[in-house]
């Protein structure tokens, strides 16, 4: 399992309720600067949590996300 920060709460949520969202959009839309979110798209992808084409990310599947406490979400990452 994954340990997730705030931004990448923010980037979930965004995806979530967006689909498929740039770099720029995603910065937007979360109000944290492209170097955060380009390092939560790393560890998300890294993760098999999100897919990437014609640099547009999206979730991959959105059931791997569990929130464990009030602070925090885990991920499942998939099994081989």
């Amino acid at each position: 399992m994954v340990k997730l920060n705030k931004v990448d709460e923010q980037v979930i949520a965004a995806l979530k309720a967006e689909k498929e969202l740039t770099l720029q959009e995603l910065t937007e839309k979360t109000g944290n600067p492209s170097k955060k979110i380009f390092k939560s798209l790393r560890k998300l992808f890294e993760n098999e949590m999100l897919d990437t084409k014609a640099r547009k990310y999206k979730l991959l599947d959105s059931g791997k996300v569990s929130k464990k406490s009030e602070d925090s979400e885990e991920i499942d990452a998939p099994e081989d």
